[in-house]
């Protein structure tokens, strides 16, 4: 069974880039632009079994957006990918502190995408 990514970015071409990386690696991907959506993809589709979002968005930011899917009972222990241009030690202790899972810098390869997903995902 192929296993449901959802991959939240505000930018199209980082959408685009993961999700090719991804399906090619065998799983379907649902994409949202920003935290409020990527909310929308998760009650809407009801099986994800893993989201990779953003940081730095607009409308609601991947820290918010962390947050707000913590506080659901499904997805209470979902793991979280954040993949961002941010590299300072205090944003990733706050969102470890939200309930990240892990956390990729911008750029990255889709091999190690793929193999932190196979590290986390159940």
């Amino acid at each position: 069974m192929k296993r449901n990514v959802l991959i939240i970015d505000d930018s199209e071409s980082i959408r685009e880039i993961v999700a090719s990386g991804l399906e090619v690696s065998g799983y379907n991907v649902i994409k949202g632009i920003n935290g409020e959506d990527g909310l929308k993809n998760l009650h809407e589709n009801g099986n994800i079994d893993l989201v990779i979002t953003d940081l730095n968005m607009p409308i609601m930011d991947g820290i918010t957006f962390l947050k707000e899917v913590r506080k659901i009972e499904r997805y209470k222990f979902m793991p979280v990918i954040i993949l961002t241009t941010e590299s300072q030690e205090a944003k990733k202790q706050e969102a470890k502190n939200a309930g990240a899972t892990a956390w990729i810098i911008k750029p990255f390869s889709k091999e190690k995408l793929v193999t932190v997903i196979k590290k986390v995902i159940r």
